[in-house]
């Protein structure tokens, strides 16, 4: 076999490898749904739990570099301080492991079967939890042949005088192979990938485990590539989250790379007769050694950034808060924070409506310019929520997220647009003021009455969308009936009041405008509703399996 040949047979082999690796990592990710955001919402200052919670997601996603991007994105957004943010990492290291451990159980000739059975679930299943079981059982088939494509093209290296030499340089040079581990990652973005060669060149008997030790070090810090990159133009705190995971790894190899031989000796001793075993647990030992080394001293770690990073965080955030495109490496995590951002905007428009309506009575400007100020910070949290839902709808989501993210696209729109009637009513009320117009007490009370009741439709709404809670939504059909039938009471009202000259025509298209806007506000509420109403719907539809789906009408 000529070189040309071998490297097109482990380029080939990788690329399989990668690819099984993601598809059982997607497979896995859309299996935890819910129970993936409910990890990272359990994080607390407890650097247990946090790097609990890092070694669950990066055992369930298949990338550390993954979750350690998602950490950036958190810290960036605020969400999660860099005492949380240094544990998640720690436990990001653990959770990685798990492939290595994967790939070490050498079952090439049990691949076949498992692509076959992962193929026939994908392709013949209607419903989507079976697709997503499918597409692990696949994604770990297509890993294993993957494996075996690289290792069966490296076989000829066993013969190359060239590679020997190479070999016995890395022996006596452990930096070297530190070195060569961390360009490996870096090029390829993936430690799992770099463990999957090491384990199939030690199967080959190419490489002894004292040389594969350095090399697996490095890959360790050449993982920190990815976050580092995704860090360039976040805030100083994203900054220092990734600096801290570079750190963590870059101390961690030092320690080790003294005490190789001691290290090598005891990884040897556990599985004397299997170096790709050797070369999995000296991965998997290296890591949770290297938690339990510097984990008592995250909060040195945390000074040594702010160290070489000074200073927090240049300003507040003014706009979105929860979302972050370095989360859309996790669409299952990115869901969630994108419902917490609507759930945001909703309850500025609905304190923006609040002013406007207590505007009317009191007339005061700071109420109206505060109104002014909300509706255009609706509108940018408006643009910037449809351009993440985009980039969300285009990445790799079940048929429920699609459902969820598309209800999304309509649930902010009408978000905006309760943003728009706040602002009309303030509009209405400099009117008021600029015309000293003024409403009998009678007009005041059945503004105050149809108000009471489309804040009611308004809270009811938001509270629905943020439990996807179908009970609470089904409630605003009542409430919004009533809007609508006091609506038409308080014309007949004004029109008795204009026919016995008890209210001037400029004051009476003034309060039509305003009961109009209040109508509007109920009609987009219910729209937030019914919109709790369809995902439900279609999720039911999803878990019978019919294949066949009907959508809720959206107003």
């Amino acid at each position: 076999m000529d070189i040309f040949t071998m490297v097109i047979g482990l380029f080939g082999g990788l690329g399989l490898f990668l690819y099984g690796m993601k598809l059982m990592g997607d497979g896995l990710e859309n299996a935890a749904g819910d129970r993936l955001k409910i990890f990272f919402e359990k994080i607390v200052s407890n650097p247990i739990k946090a790097i609990f919670t890092g070694t669950i997601v990066t055992a369930i996603i298949q990338s550390s570099s993954a979750t350690t991007v998602m950490v950036v994105g958190f810290v960036n957004a605020g969400l999660m301080n860099l005492y949380q943010a240094a544990g998640v990492i720690m436990g990001a290291n653990i959770g990685t492991t798990v492939t290595g451990q994967l790939v070490a159980l050498n079952l090439t000739t049990a691949a076949p079967i498992f692509v076959g059975v992962g193929a026939l679930m994908v392709l013949f299943s209607k419903g989507n939890k079976i697709k997503e079981i499918g597409s692990i059982i696949l994604g770990f088939g297509i890993l294993f042949i993957g494996m075996k494509t690289m290792s069966s093209s490296m076989e000829p290296l066993s013969h190359s005088e060239g590679f020997k030499s190479i070999v016995a340089t890395l022996s006596y040079n452990p930096i070297l192979g530190v070195l060569v581990g961390l360009g490996l990652t870096a090029t390829v973005q993936s430690s799992s990938a770099t463990i999957g060669i090491l384990i199939a060149l030690g199967t080959n008997g190419l490489i002894p485990i004292q040389v594969a030790l350095p090399v697996l070090f490095g890959d360790n810090i050449g993982t920190c590539a990815t976050a580092l990159l995704s860090s360039i133009g976040t805030n100083k705190n994203a900054r220092k989250a990734a600096l801290i995971h570079l750190t963590f790894n870059v101390i961690g190899t030092i320690i080790f790379v003294i005490i190789l031989k001691p290290v090598s000796s005891l990884i040897v001793s556990i599985t004397p007769d299997n170096i790709g075993k050797q070369i999995a647990n000296a991965h998997t030992f290296f890591n949770i050694a290297n938690v339990i080394i510097q984990a008592p001293f995250i909060k040195y770690l945390v000074a040594f950034v702010n160290k070489v990073i000074p200073g927090d965080a240049e300003e507040e955030h003014v706009g979105i808060q929860y979302i972050d495109d370095r989360l859309l490496e996790t669409p299952v995590i990115a869901v969630g924070q994108c419902s917490k951002e609507i759930v945001a905007m909703a309850n500025k428009a609905k304190e923006s409506f609040k002013f406007a309506v207590e505007s009317l009575e009191t007339g005061d400007e700071a109420l109206i310019k505060r109104v002014g100020e909300e509706e255009d910070l609706i509108d940018l949290l408006e643009e910037e929520i449809t351009k993440f839902l985009v980039k969300l709808s285009n990445t790799e989501i079940s048929k429920e997220q699609v459902d969820i993210v598309t209800s999304m696209f309509r649930v902010v729109k009408d978000v905006e647009r309760i943003g728009d009637h706040a602002k009309n009513i303030a509009d209405l009320s400099v009117e008021k003021v600029s015309k000293r117009l003024i409403f009998s007490e009678e007009a005041m009370g059945e503004l105050k009455g149809i108000y009471k009741y489309t804040l009611d439709a308004l809270d009811k709404s938001i509270t629905s969308f943020e439990r996807n809670d179908v009970n609470i939504a089904k409630s605003v059909y009542e409430v919004e009936q009533k809007i609508d039938d006091l609506e038409e009471e308080l014309r007949d009202n004004d029109i008795k009041r204009l026919n016995s000259s008890a209210c001037e025509a400029r004051v009476s298209a003034i309060y039509l405008d305003i009961i109009s806007n209040f109508e509007r506000v109920g009609d987009h509420s219910l729209n937030i509703a019914e919109a709790i109403l369809n995902i439900n719907h279609l999720k039911k539809l999803d878990e019978n399996s019919t294949g066949i789906q009907k959508t809720v009408t959206i107003k």
